[in-house]
Formats: structure tokens, sequence, C-alpha cells
């Protein structure tokens, strides 16, 4: 008999490890299984049984209901408040198209027999069986782009690394994920590691690296502890170090755990804070995939991305850009936060309206009021406001729009929020978090929060508007990189699409 109880940071926050050992003292024959989540936070902690029908979701369970369950007679299935049925036949979970998540919940993280038991490895094994140019054809021929928030083609990245020599070369994981109301990073690591560390050994065989970095934020200590003990289990069957599966290949992943430093996402600063300087933006050309890490041709890819790949080379290239819209091909995995009934993560297909995510998925605002605005790409994103819910959420349509994809995360306000203090917290969120090293975001974003503060108090409005207007410009053109660069997209937008916050009267 076997229950899943997830041990993702979202259900232990919420009692899952107290419900798990309720569980266990009310039976101790059952076999635990601490899964990742499934993702529909708002359900946590989802307790799954193993049936032969298939497993059976009860959620949301707190440590004191755990002896009704038994009463009831869960583990067979039966009744309760707390039953949703088939987990598989959960309308939410069952409408996603999940691939980058597929294992995601399912498995359990640090099992290697139940990754490869749910297709893992095909990928890498294949990759084996490939040149370094046919994997790197593979991926560009997928459409895979970067989901750490440029955007930009991982094929085409991965062959300027392959074509550069150097005796050393490096795969860089940017685990940092600082942006507000984004998770899925420390989701996909906490409930499936495997396939991070497949994808970053893939990536090395493709391109010639033997040395991976997983750049991982502080603030995760369970992922952090997760992935290292995949590292240590992938290397101890021999499919890490110095013969891949028992191949000429070799790679090997470390992790480096960052102090905390926003600024730190971007992959320059990221790189200057792996090599144990202060994390500062650097100026480009050269790219890092020329002269990256320690001066080395370096491919630099977020989890997500990488993490796509063993599925790419898996199911083959034209079964994942099959997928999408235009250019935006594959799936995106959104992540619901904020003032929202079911946050937690939708995986779909590009294409998916911004209404369908906060509406249908999302079931509107958590408090139950009017929704008024929702802020899509992390903090420096732009605001959207109703009119504009039909937009696509994809690359192109989300630039169209005046607004950015970023790492996919969609956070929700409803009509209690202002938009002016909203692009002061905008301005005040890049003063504190700046590296420094350029005038225009270390100077620009305090000018600018302190010219919102005299809009909002009514202190010549129109004359504040526009200096805001060409401070912004001056961000967008000077800044050395998208800290400085993209603070003013949150400002505009709030501007454009919410302009009764910026009369100087009080809402």
């Amino acid at each position: 008999m076997r229950v899943f109880v997830p041990c993702d940071s979202a259900a232990l926050s919420v009692g899952a490890d107290e419900v798990a050992a309720a569980i266990a003292r009310l039976d101790s024959t059952i076999e635990i299984v601490r899964n990742g989540s499934r993702g529909a936070l708002w359900l946590e902690t989802l307790v799954e049984v193993e049936t032969p029908a298939g497993r059976i979701a009860y959620a949301p369970v707190r440590p004191e209901d755990v002896q009704s369950l038994f009463d009831a007679d869960f583990l067979h299935g039966r009744a309760h408040p707390l039953l949703l049925g088939k987990t598989d036949e959960i309308q939410w979970l069952a409408s996603q198209d999940r691939v980058t998540f597929a294992r995601v919940g399912i498995i359990d993280p640090l099992s290697l027999d139940d990754y490869r038991a749910h297709g893992g490895l095909i990928g890498l094994r294949k990759a084996l069986n490939l040149s370094g140019e046919g994997v790197i054809d593979e991926v560009t021929e997928s459409g895979l782009r970067g989901r750490g928030g440029a955007g930009f083609p991982a094929g085409i990245k991965w062959r300027t690394v392959a074509q550069t020599y150097s005796n050393q070369k490096y795969i860089c994981c940017n685990a940092d994920e600082g942006d507000s109301g984004t998770f899925a990073d420390r989701m996909l690591i906490e409930g499936d590691p495997f396939t991070l560390i497949e994808g970053m050994t893939i990536a090395g065989i493709a391109v010639g690296a033997t040395a991976g970095i997983v750049y991982l934020r502080s603030e995760y200590p369970h992922a952090i502890a997760t992935l290292q003990k995949a590292i240590d289990i992938a290397r101890a069957s021999d499919w890490l170090g110095s013969r891949v599966l028992g191949t000429t290949h070799s790679f090997e992943i470390q992790i480096r755990v960052g102090a905390g430093s926003y600024v730190c996402g971007e992959e320059t600063a990221m790189l200057e804070s792996i090599e144990g300087k202060r994390g500062v933006v650097r100026a480009k050309p050269p790219l890092p995939a020329i002269e990256g890490l320690f001066g080395q041709p370096t491919v630099i890819n977020n989890v997500l991305t990488l993490s796509t790949v063993p599925m790419i080379l898996a199911q083959g290239a034209h079964a994942y850009k099959a997928r999408g819209v235009g250019r935006s091909l594959g799936t995106q995995v959104f992540q619901l936060a904020g003032n929202i009934a079911r946050g937690g993560i939708v995986e779909k297909a590009f294409g998916i309206t911004l209404d369908e995510l906060v509406n249908t998925y999302g079931a509107g605002t958590l408090t139950g009021r009017p929704l008024r605005a929702v802020q899509i790409g992390g903090p420096l994103g732009a605001y959207f406001s109703t009119a504009q819910f039909e937009t696509s959420m994809d690359y192109e349509s989300l630039i169209a729009a005046g607004g950015m994809l970023g790492h996919g995360g969609v956070v929700v306000f409803d009509e209690s929020v202002d938009l002016a203090v909203q692009a002061k917290f905008a301005m005040e969120f890049c003063a504190i978090e700046s590296c420094g090293k350029c005038t225009p975001c270390r100077v620009g974003s305090t000018r600018g929060a302190e010219t919102i503060d005299l809009i909002i108090q009514g202190v010549r409005v129109d004359e504040n508007k526009k200096l805001l207007l060409d401070l912004c410009e001056v961000m967008t053109d000077g800044s050395l990189c998208a800290m400085g660069g993209l603070t003013p997209m949150p400002v505009k937008s709030a501007m454009i699409n919410f302009p009764a916050d910026f009369t100087g009267a009080a809402r």
C-alpha cells in the first residue's frame, strides 16, 4: 500500500510533514512516498492513495483530518468530504499539457528507478548515440527558447559554444529565480531533479563541456538539499563522472549557492558571483558563450530550459514544435500567484489567453473582489488591465502589447490595488537591488521613486509625469543590463493602462 504526501516546500509550509507523520503513526505498514507537488497549491496538502483503479486524491488534508480519513477507509478510495476522485481526472490537471513538468508530483524525486520507469534517461541515451552537432540540430529544430526571460533560441546559443575552441567549457544553470510570483524552478528541482541533471548532461555532450554548475538561491534550502542528493545518486550510478553511462563522455555537476542578490539572476553577474567576486554586471561583448565562466565558453540556461531538453530528445523535435504559436513553440510553465483563488503551476502550449489563465485556471481573485490588474513577467514586467485579457500568452504577442513573458510569472491584483504605488515599488525595488555599476539604473531608480511620490502627493502632476517618462527613456536606453533597462516597463504600463491612478487624487 503506497500513499503519496508531497515534500515540496509549499506543501511543507501547510503541514505536509505532520500529515505524513500522522499517517505513519496510524498505520506503520504503509509505504509513504514523498513526491513533489502536483502544482495545485490551493489543494496542498494533497494526499494520494495508490489503488488498482489509479491514484485517488484527497485534499486539502490537514494533520487533524488524518484520523477521519482512516475512519472512512481512504486507503481503498472510499468517500470522504476531502475526496477529489482520480488525480488524473481532476479537470485543473487533466486539461494541462505537461511536458517539462510531466513527472513532477508523480514520481519519488530521489528514486532513479522511478525516474527511469517514467521515461527518464531516454533523451540522454539518444544524445549519446548522436554527434554533438546532431543533438544541437534537434534542439534548434524544436524551437526551444530560453525560459529565463530573454527567449533566446537555445540551439543557437549551444552552437556558438560548440564552435568556440577551448580545452574547458561549462554548462551553467541559472536557478536564481528571484522574480516575485515565480516558483517553477524550485518546484521542478524539488519534484524531479534528475530531469535537470539529464538536461545539463545532454548540453555538455552537445557542446563538449565537462563541467556543470547550478547557481541556486540560498532561499531554497529544500531544493539545494534535494538536488545535491540527486547529484550524488547520479554519480554513484555512473551517470555523472568520467564515463557517462559507460561511454567516453565525461560530465560533472556542482551546486553554487547565491547570497540573495536579485541582480545575480542576470547571467554575467551570476558568473561574477560564481567566480567569487562581487555580483556586478559585465559589459558585453564578449558574450558568455565565447568568454563566460573563468573566461571560457559557457552555455547559460535556466532550469526550465535545460529540463525541457530531455523530453525534446526523447520524443523528437517535431513533437515539441507541434505545440505553440508563431515563433513561440512548445509549452510554457506559467505560475499563478498573488490575489488568486487557485494559485499554482499551469503548463500549456503557448497561445493560451491571459483570461483563460487567470479566470479559468486561477478562478479569479482570492478575495472575491473584482480583478483589476495582472503583472506578467516578474517585478519588472508590465501591468495589464482586464481590457487586455484576450492577449495571447506568447513572446511576440506580449511584446506587441507592451509587456514581456519573463519567467512566466502571473501576479493578480483585485480592485483595491493602486497602480501608482505599484509603479513606485518598481523604482524602489530597482534602487535596492541595483548592482550600482551604471548611473541610469543606480541614480535613475532613486529619482524615479521620488518623482512618483510627488505625483501621488499631487505636486505638479503633469510636469512630474513628463519628467518621469523622460527618466524612463534614459533608464531604458542607458542601463547596462535589464535591471535598469526593464524597470520602466511596469512604470509606463501602469501610467498607460491605469491613468486614473496618476492624477494625484486619492483612490
